[in-house]
């Protein structure tokens, strides 16, 4: 069905670099590492390296329930989507403002490897059973690790990915990490893209709760929207549409989610989005519950060792804990921006 036009809101901090890239050797995620130091990395901007490593991201999408609104509420959107940092009218909001793909990243470094986090936000957590519970706002992703080789991107080793509650843990083929005290729950898939030419990992998240792992541990059934990190918020045109782009934020930019982090409309608690239960909350579930949704410095898998947000915070330690490294594992970061 014809849909709204698409945004072309270039990405915060990316270069043409990255985009326009298409050499295949930049970092690939099978190759071992080079025989040049880690001192002798090219230097790339945070924002080009999450570029380079953002993930091809496929949405399933469910049009039928009485919150879907024809699919809007599994589309990618900016937690400040309708224009205010108001966290609590995001849900009565999802059908009357344009749901611009965007997706925010983190960047943390040490001496031999970069880690980058992704966040991707939905105004609606909603259900269409009466055994599942509804909330305002939500915020999952993915950790990606990637060792410096002596090449400007680094190589892929590992990634961990949150779905609600539960961290999954994953390795592209021909990484050098192994199971450490997680074990690896499959293979990080990797595909080209079709606007930059290179090899990005493949994430998928499940409709309604938006659960995030490596595809194929969710994947589209039916109905359900493709995004690529090209550079620009893109609105989908339909349900089904296979090729939209997404915009990368800073999470630490001048007045981003990390500077709003004590804001109160924003927040109802430290890393806890605010969202109460007015508007249409609840009806297509046995409940909505309030304050459910966590930005990245917020998420817990609470049967694992690392602590409350200490996979963007902290992904060194919760690699070193999770994978088995062979290589050196530096954990002392250049710069810690939380």
């Amino acid at each position: 069905m014809p849909g709204p036009a698409r945004t072309l809101t270039l990405a915060a901090g990316a270069t043409a670099a990255v985009v326009a890239l298409g050499i295949a050797a930049a970092g690939s995620a099978a190759a071992g590492p080079t025989a040049a130091s880690t001192a002798e990395v090219s230097a790339a901007s945070n924002a080009d390296l999450a570029q380079r490593w953002a993930p091809i991201h496929y949405q399933d999408v469910d049009q039928t329930g009485t919150n879907a609104l024809g699919g809007r509420s599994d589309y990618l959107a900016a937690y400040d989507f309708d224009g205010d940092l108001n966290a609590r009218n995001n849900w009565e909001n999802t059908g009357s403002y344009p749901l611009a793909a965007t997706a925010y990243y983190s960047v943390m470094e040490t001496s031999t490897h970069w880690f980058v986090t992704y966040m991707f936000f939905h105004p609606r957590d909603w259900s269409d059973s009466i055994f599942d519970t509804e909330h305002e706002n939500d915020a999952e992703g993915v950790m990606v690790a990637v060792q410096k080789d002596g090449s400007t991107y680094g190589t892929l080793r590992g990634a961990v990915t949150v779905a609600h509650t539960d961290f999954y843990s994953y390795t592209p083929q021909g990484s050098t990490w192994g199971a450490g005290a997680e074990t690896i729950d499959g293979t990080l898939q990797l595909a080209t893209s079709p606007h930059d030419g290179l090899a990005h990992p493949v994430t998928a998240q499940e409709a309604k709760g938006h659960g995030l792992k490596a595809r194929p541990g969710y994947d589209i059934k039916g109905d359900g929207v493709i995004y690529y990190p090209a550079g620009r918020a893109e609105v989908p045109e339909h349900p089904d549409d296979r090729d939209v782009s997404y915009r990368l934020v800073d999470i630490h930019a001048a007045g981003g989610l990390w500077a709003q982090r004590n804001n109160t409309q924003l927040f109802a608690s430290a890393g806890t989005f605010a969202g109460d239960a007015s508007g249409s909350c609840g009806d297509g579930g046995i409940s909505c519950t309030q304050n459910s949704a966590n930005a990245p410095w917020g998420w817990d898998d609470g049967n694992d060792v690392p602590g409350r947000g200490a996979l963007a915070t902290d992904p060194a330690g919760l690699s070193a804990n999770y994978f088995r490294i062979p290589e050196p594992l530096n954990r002392t970061y250049a710069t810690n921006p939380f």
